[in-house]
């Protein structure tokens, strides 16, 4: 699946303020079977090749939602494969010029386009420092994949709306199932992913209902743990992108050192709880929250929902943590999309705002 240029999208453009990105999200559940069924055997045949190279180290290289993405990578790698993790950053190398020792480092290049001219060349420069270099992308003809040694489609299909959203999830399935192959697991844990999906999808009228809270809001704060804190990063972008309104996203164990001074009574706060070990180190950060009388949105189990001023009950148990992760940001997504619509802003093309971002 090749991602479109700009031409293309803007033939695609609809009269109607964030149909395509509203017709985009609601793909998901469609993009994630076609991942499991038609793209896991060629996951599994690039993560067996790797594995027989025994990686030492892992670096991931990315920008904007695909950094997103590699965060999340970085989870995975470090908690289930005990390989320490890094996120690159390009400019030593594309602007300084500082060459590396990159033996048997893995380095994974993570773009929807695959297009970005830092990201070429930040991988060809780590592939002739010996690494391993392996781009994951939207686009198997991009000058990203051609780069690298391996590559990984995340078979999302055309994303014509600006902000990235079932490539995303695409992305995210896509580097769960690599981890999985790499540690010799055959990723049978995602597959109820697509109809926890749907699920979600069809809740959108509770989405928009809880969009009516932020239509004016000039600020607002995201926290979350664990596989959660990839979750508040993307989906504090997706605010940015489409609405313009300043979204600051912690880590909630961040959130304590510090920046809580920031939250009073009158303080949106939107909280991703997993349910599971991220989750359990977030409430500390809820009572904290609580206690100052923020205006506390809660994504996650019922029971955490039931404690916070309003809140979206995510239909996760059952699901693995790591999992949930794919799951959580779709409400989110649909949050972004109607405080746009409430706000009478297109989220289709928000301003200043392009499909392919070219760096250096």
């Amino acid at each position: 699946m090749t991602a479109p240029t700009p031409a293309e999208g803007a033939a695609h453009t609809d009269e109607v303020p964030g149909r395509i990105m509203a017709r985009e999200i609601a793909e998901q559940p469609a993009a994630l079977r076609r991942l499991l069924n038609e793209g896991a055997g060629a996951i599994r045949s690039v993560a067996d090749r790797i594995a027989a190279r025994k990686p030492r180290f892992v670096l991931l290289t990315a920008r904007g939602t695909s950094d997103n993405v590699a965060l999340y990578a970085k989870y995975l790698l470090e908690i289930k494969l005990g390989l320490p993790c890094g996120l690159t950053s390009m400019s030593t190398t594309t602007a300084y010029g500082a060459q590396q020792d990159l033996r048997d480092v893995l380095v994974i290049t993570i773009s929807q386009s695959g297009g970005s001219p830092d990201l070429v060349a930040s991988t060809r420069a780590a592939r002739e420092a010996g690494a391993i270099t392996l781009a994951v992308t939207n686009n198997p003809g991009s000058p990203l994949a051609e780069v690298s040694e391996y590559h990984v489609d995340v078979m999302a299909g055309p994303e014509y709306a600006l902000p990235a959203t079932k490539t995303y999830t695409a992305s995210l399935l896509a580097l769960y199932l690599l981890v999985e192959g790499l540690r010799g697991g055959d990723g049978g844990a995602a597959s109820e992913l697509p109809r926890r999906a749907e699920e979600l999808l069809a809740r959108e009228d509770e989405v928009r209902a809880l969009a009516a809270r932020y239509r004016f809001a000039e600020r607002m704060v995201f926290t979350s743990r664990g596989y959660g804190y990839p979750t508040v990063k993307e989906a504090a972008l997706k605010l940015m992108e489409t609405t313009y309104v300043p979204a600051l996203s912690y880590s909630g164990a961040d959130l304590l050192h510090g920046p809580l001074a920031m939250v009073g009574n009158v303080s949106p706060v939107i909280a991703v709880v997993p349910d599971g070990r991220g989750g359990a180190a977030l409430q500390p950060v809820l009572e904290r929250l609580r206690e100052r009388g923020a205006d506390l949105v809660v994504f996650g189990p019922e029971a955490d929902v039931a404690r916070a001023s309003a809140g979206f009950v995510l239909p996760i148990e059952g699901i693995d943590e790591e999992l949930q992760t794919i799951l959580e940001i779709i409400p989110l997504q649909l949050l972004a999309h109607e405080v746009t619509i409430a706000r009478g802003q297109d989220p289709d093309t928000p301003r200043g705002l392009a499909k392919v971002t070219e760096t250096h």
